[in-house]
């Protein structure tokens, strides 16, 4: 039996809203021990610098290659990701020493999967340096060499959760991450598992409600809620030939743009970016091996009410249920992070990270790069 590692996880998403943070004790297989989590929001000057980095990545052609300020922006990342693991450390009267490992996302900056190149910004011998802990990063790259999309990496650790779903959740099962972007996991009957990129999620409404002066995002789908679905806007979201291509493939921040401002009133739109958000969801699903049963719920889409509530109504139309994590008793705002805990345990044993069914690669792969701490911290 595999020797149990504690990790902390470290995930900042397409969103920009902030780092979650995650610990996790875990063999990188079916023994999971989930921990405390937090949440370190990222003030608006960075949240500038995060949206200034995307544009300078756009012209990157190689995944190592820092042009403009990118550089320093990888770097304050860094010691921002550095300062919510030391704030976790001591909030939880914990050391450096009872943490084995750290897995270190990054901030994504640029995804292109039909060029094999994907970017996130993020200095993992860095960071352990400055944590004094050892630091598992890089995790996407070696997927993309062996003809993965590089998205999504959470499948496997959706997979070990399904385990411990309570027998009122029929199978087969879904695992929804409503991010930035949206992702499905399913898990057959059998344990088949199967994954892809669903559509935009919180991003389209959050850079919509930001154009308008209405805040980083719409808080609990309050504005969208005394909206209308603008039924012409919502057509050309989900008339993308994304949803009907035979190939699933992962999507890029920039995949999908968010309307003009004048095409729709404030409310309107956050109306109809929500009813995308849900619509999407169920449109790619489309293309599991199964019809699903259950949608099981993480990421912060989950406390838009609106998109909740029309994703519901959705499912009910083809007999499916959607519960929101927490009702299969995890914590949906910190999966992601926990994923990203567990994926670095997997790395340093060796396990794969992707599979053919989750990202289109090869064979199984694992991946990711080891950075030694000093463990010189406290």
């Amino acid at each position: 039996m595999a020797e149990m590692k504690t990790a902390i996880g470290l995930m900042s998403g397409t969103s920009m809203d902030g780092i979650d943070v995650a610990l996790l004790r875990t063999d990188g297989e079916n023994r999971l021990e989930r921990g405390p989590g937090y949440y370190v929001p990222y003030d608006p000057a960075l949240r500038e610098r995060w949206k200034r980095a995307l544009e300078t990545a756009r012209n990157i052609t190689e995944r190592m290659q820092r042009p403009g300020d990118l550089g320093e922006s990888e770097r304050i990342l860094t010691l921002c990701h550095a300062a919510a693991v030391k704030s976790f450390l001591i909030r939880n009267g914990l050391k450096p020493s009872d943490i084995d490992l750290v897995g270190f996302h990054g901030q994504t900056v640029l995804h292109r999967p039909d060029d094999a190149l994907t970017v996130q910004i993020g200095d993992g011998a860095l960071l352990a340096d400055e944590i004094g802990i050892d630091v598992v990063y890089d995790m996407r790259a070696k997927d993309m060499t062996l003809g993965g999309q590089g998205a999504p990496l959470i499948p496997i650790y959706h997979a070990a959760l399904a385990a411990n779903l309570p027998k009122t959740c029929e199978t087969p099962v879904v695992f929804v991450n409503i991010g930035g972007i949206s992702n499905l996991t399913f898990i057959g009957r059998d344990g088949a598992l199967s994954a892809f990129d669903s559509g935009p999620g919180n991003m389209l409404i959050d850079q919509w409600v930001e154009a308008h002066g209405g805040g980083a995002y719409d808080k609990g789908g309050r504005l969208a809620a005394s909206g209308a679905v603008v039924q012409s806007l919502a057509d050309r979201y989900l008339q993308s030939p994304f949803f009907s291509g035979n190939i699933r493939r992962s999507l890029d921040r920039g995949d999908f743009l968010p309307p003009k401002v004048g095409e729709a009133s404030l409310s309107d739109g956050a109306r109809t970016l929500a009813h995308v958000t849900a619509a999407a969801i169920l449109k790619s699903a489309t293309h599991l091996p199964e019809q699903p049963k259950t949608y099981v719920v993480c990421g912060g889409g989950r406390l838009n009410d609106v998109i909740m509530r029309e994703f519901a109504e959705l499912a009910a139309r083809q007999g499916a249920t959607v519960i929101a994590a927490e009702a299969a008793g995890f914590d949906g705002g910190a999966m992601e992070a926990e994923a990203w805990a567990y994926l670095a345990v997997r790395s340093v044993r060796d396990l794969p990270l992707t599979f053919p069914g989750t990202t289109g690669v090869e064979m199984p792969v694992s991946g990711g790069v080891l950075a030694v701490g000093k463990r010189e911290f406290f």
